[in-house]
């Protein structure tokens, strides 16, 4: 795989450099591919279930390589008795990567080992190697049991499952061909080597099998430089090649209906001195409409404007300034779920210890840094012009010469921001579908982007409000 080009910028006039790599997908959602069925290891599987590319699956990645559809790879490849017994290792073997054996059928594949070379070993051994592909690269965890996760991974056009099978075969490395979908980021890795010293079907063991299956929901490399935030950690991270560089306590969603979903976007900008378009439910359901234009003393004051349209709609929009409910900045990220990352004039409440108290949107600490630090980074503006357009208070958006993703994630098990394991909790209650997943029989994912419904939390300030 061609690794993308680094470039280096001075950040915020520090003496470290920061190397810039290319961005993530567009979010885009193609129309969900069929995946494998899971039938008997002796048929045949059909080659368009692995990898016929449909319309509209090839993302705009990474990488530019990724915008050129790959050959189809046939999905049964001929093993030898040599090769299908490393498989036969490595099944045996995979609950060190939080997998269990017992769902690729280890008996069966040693039946048709005896039995010798021939086709049978072929379909068998071919039909059992994918399904570890499609486990370590595309998660374990069916669709039903990510709740509210509404990530479009698209390891599964970038590593194809005959195109992986085919690469083992001729390696002859069927243990290294299947680390080529693993996740690469540095949380794997830790949570794999807990996951040795825990206890089997221990509670520890299942939280740390369920958290390694969560990374592998995300795009096995997230890209050189991105913001990743795990909502039960309260915390956000501006990370360069896996490692981070600065992190901001945050304000997450309420459980519930505000509960802040699982998104990967792209940050398109920053809005500087933003302002705020008052959603429906505060300003006709709590009568702001009313009082802005009833006391338009109180409400020039509080930064309201409001307008009435030809049909009575009333529009109500808080300008700039110190008393603006986003605060001084808001990260440019659009999406179907109007969540975004933003400031806030009650900054006190950084100092809980439990933050779950916003109705959806992530509100991140000492926001006018972390805005001018992407301005610097992702616009090419200096410190000097980035102090000078917030200090203006004039709303001014920032377009970015390149989009930058941001993961919102749910792991409650995970290194902290000081490196170190710790568990969460589950402010959500997410983790039990997902261990009861892990209890259940194998089932192959059929869809690649969950059927849930779309919360747009529209009422994101309104403990914010008058």
């Amino acid at each position: 795989m061609r690794v993308p080009v680094r470039k280096s910028i001075l950040l915020l006039g520090a003496s470290v450099l920061l190397p810039i790599g290319a961005v993530a997908q567009e979010n885009l959602l193609p129309p969900e591919p069929a995946s494998a069925p899971t039938p008997a290891p002796a048929s045949t599987p059909a080659v368009q279930d692995y990898d016929a590319p449909t319309q509209g699956s090839v993302q705009e990645a990474f990488d530019d390589e990724f915008l050129t559809v790959q050959p189809v790879d046939p999905v049964v490849q001929p093993w030898s008795v040599q090769l299908a017994q490393q498989l036969a290792e490595v099944i045996a073997t995979i609950d060190g990567e939080g997998l269990r054996p017992a769902d690729y059928d280890l008996p069966g594949l040693q039946a048709l080992i005896a039995a010798g070379p021939g086709e049978a070993l072929d379909k068998g051994a071919s039909q059992r190697f994918i399904w570890l592909v499609e486990d370590m690269r595309d998660g374990r965890t069916p669709m039903n049991g990510r709740k509210q996760w509404f990530v479009m991974d698209p390891d599964a056009d970038r590593y194809r499952s005959a195109s992986v099978l085919k690469e083992a075969i001729e390696s002859g490395d069927i243990g290294g061909a299947l680390e080529t979908v693993a996740p690469l980021h540095p949380d794997y890795a830790v949570l794999r080597t807990a996951l040795a010293k825990a206890t089997p079907g221990s509670a520890r063991y299942k939280q740390i099998q369920a958290n390694m299956d969560r990374w592998r929901w995300l795009p096995r490399d997230l890209g050189g430089q991105y913001l990743i935030t795990n909502v039960p950690e309260y915390q956000l991270r501006l990370t360069v090649n896996d490692k981070i560089v600065r992190t901001y306590k945050t304000i997450v969603g309420k459980p519930g209906r505000t509960a802040t979903p699982q998104l990967a976007e792209l940050v398109e900008g920053v809005i500087l001195n933003p302002t705020w378009t008052v959603p429906q439910s505060i300003v006709k359901g709590e009568g702001l409409g009313a009082r802005v234009l009833g006391n338009p003393a109180w409400a020039k004051r509080a930064g309201y404007t409001a307008t009435r349209g030809a049909n009575g709609w009333v529009t109500v929009v808080q300008q700039p300034g110190p008393g603006n409910s986003l605060g001084k900045m808001k990260l440019d990220m659009p999406n179907r779920h109007a969540i975004f990352l933003h400031d806030t004039p009650s900054r006190g409440l950084f100092n809980s210890t439990a933050r779950a108290l916003s109705h959806g949107c992530i509100r991140t600490e000492r926001a006018s840094e972390l805005a001018l630090t992407l301005a610097i980074l992702q616009a090419g503006l200096t410190a000097d012009e980035g102090v000078e357009m917030l200090a203006s208070g004039k709303y001014t958006r920032v377009p970015f010469e390149k989009k930058m993703p941001v993961y919102i994630t749910y792991f409650t098990m995970a290194t902290n921001i000081d490196g170190e394991l710790s568990g969460f909790n589950d402010i959500y209650g997410r983790d039990g579908a997902v261990l009861a997943a892990f209890d259940a029989p194998r089932v192959a994912n059929r869809s690649r982007v969950t059927d849930e419904q779309v919360i747009v939390i529209e009422d994101d300030l309104r403990d914010a409000a008058p």
